[in-house]
């Protein structure tokens, strides 16, 4: 648990530039940070965003935010843990060093439930690279083009076998409704296939492929 008035330094990550350029999934971590640092009256010293997959180990935004709170004694908070990466060696090396890191979404987590949540993560990124994969290459097999009707609803179904086991793991932890898988899912990051922000009747109809499926 950390001490009250912990000074903090926020860390905030997406995957893809167009993420990064739209803001997709950053006002979310800023908005869950803020309210967690604000509750504890604690002073937000510094702000890092970096714009990389959580699979790579090459962060420089975290190198400097990891520098920046080892010179003022500070924490590192971040709104979710996959948002700091998606690999357990990387979380553990981490956790070694001598800068203490907090996630919103489980701030009383010790060593162990940190590293059992980041092998979820780590699980989940490899699922999700290789049903992308597959579709890929299901898809070159079939000779289909992209820009056509029914490359537009494999396209759709693709988007929802790879969110498969992650919507699963929404559902798990109680959110049912559309609306809250579609925050969810905003609030990892994860954006629609064109790059927005989840709607509640775009997740309908991702529920509904899976329920067919």
């Amino acid at each position: 648990m950390q001490k009250p008035h912990t000074p903090f330094v926020a860390y905030y990550r997406v995957s893809t530039q167009r993420q990064g350029q739209s803001g997709l999934g950053l006002e979310a971590q800023r908005s869950s940070v803020e309210r967690f640092t604000e509750a504890r009256g604690a002073e937000l010293l510094g702000k890092f965003t970096e714009v990389e997959s959580g699979r790579r180990d090459a962060r420089p935004q975290l190198e400097a935010a990891l520098a920046f709170a080892a010179e003022h004694s500070a924490t590192l908070v971040i709104a979710k843990l996959d948002r700091l990466a998606r690999s357990v060696a990387f979380i553990t090396r981490l956790l070694d060093g001598k800068v203490p890191f907090v996630s919103v979404d489980m701030p009383e987590a010790n060593r162990m439930m940190l590293q059992i949540s980041a092998v979820f993560a780590e699980h989940e990124a490899i699922l999700i690279s290789q049903r992308t994969r597959d579709a890929i290459a299901a898809k070159r097999a079939r000779g289909q083009a992209w820009g056509t009707n029914t490359a537009r609803v494999q396209q759709a179904n693709d988007t929802a076998s790879a969110l498969a086991s992650t919507i699963a793991e929404i559902r798990a932890h109680g959110h049912l409704r559309a609306s809250m898988i579609a925050r969810e899912l905003n609030a990892r990051g994860i954006a629609t296939p064109k790059g927005k922000q989840w709607q509640c009747v775009q997740v309908q109809r991702l529920l509904a492929r899976l329920d067919a499926s």
